[in-house]
């Protein structure tokens, strides 16, 4: 049992004699950080860092006697010129404490002087700020600079034993931030993805004591981002759901970001077929059809073809005018014309297939001739501007038949019809053929 006291004494005592000034009797602060000094020989100090704002002292000390008995405080600081320690101050303290606040930077020893005895303790203190600013001085339609400036004090110590300066090490470390998104690490960052909103970034400092340092300065955005979205009007009737049909009109919403109004350039190209065979030609001069200066255009395309449309956002400031550009994903697609007739005619009033309708598709001018078997015209249609693939009695009456001659209802039998017109991509259409004529008794 009494090994064992003797081995826990020996620990106790070797953790008095290995621990820093921090026993019973010592000098504390309420410092930000504490790091040992670097002499080259001998028993190392501490250095005690507080973090403030420029010009304040925020350093101070505090000397405490062991067990708190009652102690003179005899503080000196040192000067590096003379590599001597000068009277600071001297107090005297019955709880066993001495403080002296407002401390410039240097190294402070204090003698505490008891009835057990005298004992000396050494500390270096060092008021610490850090500020930083923060501005853009470059700012175009391509990028934009962010760039930080850091004031910090240099602090030197001096080996007490050589006089010799030493720099305690800062360990300095900035960030650009974005909210909470770290942009980059260094102090002067080019952003080369401007956004298209005004936008707040942060610079921070910090250093190896925890200090720390804050400037924010804010982006006003001189770029746009252009896009669109667009959607096909009166497409619903077709025959062939893959089909679209010419005039075709397409509404254009404008969802571009920070652009300006009444800017904006809509680039409507030629059919995609029509400039490949100019460039055969040789005849190719531009790919452009049409440029449409509206925020949100509705465009109607009247011929046939394959068609991209491109759009132009502009955003003006002071210095500089910033463009993007946006193209359609896919192709606006009017497809080719044609004519379809039916073969099968029972106009008996039950609603199905009671008109003989010619259909057409993506035509421009038809005209549409019924005749009887000895060639006797029965009815004829013509237009100049046909609108739409379903040309019925609900929406243009006069292009059907309702199988009435001399408003009496024709006689069942084989009927021919000839059609003939010009197809909205330019080529000319003909059709004729016969179809049947029912009537239910």
């Amino acid at each position: 049992m009494n090994r064992f006291k003797f081995l826990g004494g020996l620990l106790f005592l070797a953790c008095i004699l290995l621990a820093p000034d921090r026993g019973f009797a010592q000098i504390t602060s309420n410092a930000d950080a504490v790091v040992p000094t670097e002499y080259s020989t001998g028993k190392q100090d501490y250095i005690h860092v507080f973090c403030g704002q420029k010009d304040e002292k925020n350093a101070s000390f505090t000397a405490s006697s062991a067990n708190s008995e009652a102690a003179k405080f005899d503080w000196s600081k040192y000067d590096s010129s003379t590599r001597t320690f000068i009277d600071y101050t001297t107090m005297t303290s019955e709880n066993g404490k001495s403080t002296i606040l407002n401390l410039q930077d240097g190294c402070y020893r204090v003698k505490i002087t008891t009835s057990s005895g005298e004992t000396t303790y050494t500390a270096w203190a060092f008021n610490n700020y850090i500020k930083a600013t923060a501005e853009i001085p470059e700012s175009d339609c391509n990028s934009f600079i962010l760039k930080g400036t850091i004031e910090t004090p240099q602090f030197l110590y001096y080996d007490l034993s050589t006089g010799q300066p030493l720099e305690l090490n800062k360990d300095i470390k900035v960030a650009w931030m974005d909210g909470a998104a770290v942009l980059s690490h260094v102090i002067t960052y080019q952003n080369y993805s401007p956004p298209t909103k005004n936008t707040d970034y942060i610079f921070e400092v910090t250093d190896r004591f925890t200090c720390l340092g804050k400037a924010n300065v804010q982006y006003i955005s001189i770029v746009t981002k252009a896009s669109f979205t667009n959607v096909l009007e009166g497409q619903q009737k077709k025959s062939d759901p893959n089909k679209t049909e010419a005039p075709l009109t397409v509404t254009f919403t404008n969802t571009s970001e920070n652009g300006d109004a009444g800017k904006y350039e809509w680039f409507i190209f030629k059919d995609l077929q029509k400039i490949k065979d100019e460039i055969k030609a040789g005849i190719f001069k531009d790919s452009i059809m049409v440029v449409v200066y509206d925020d949100s255009p509705v465009y109607t395309f009247e011929q046939t073809g394959t068609y991209m449309v491109k759009l132009v956002s502009k955003k003006v400031s002071e210095f500089t005018t910033c463009t993007d550009t946006f193209y359609m994903k896919d192709y606006i697609v009017a497809d080719s014309s044609f004519i379809q007739a039916p073969n099968v005619f029972t106009p008996d009033g039950n609603g199905i297939n009671d008109k003989f309708a010619i259909k057409f598709f993506s035509m421009k001018s038809v005209k549409v001739t019924i005749l009887n078997r000895w060639g006797k015209v029965l009815h004829v249609f013509e237009s100049n501007n046909v609108q739409g693939f379903y040309n019925t009695a609900e929406t243009i009456p006069e292009s059907v038949w309702d199988g009435k001659v001399g408003g009496k209802f024709a006689t069942p039998g084989v009927y021919y019809y000839v059609v003939d017109g010009i197809g909205r991509d330019g080529t000319r259409r003909k059709a004729k053929g016969f179809f049947h004529l029912f009537r239910g008794k």
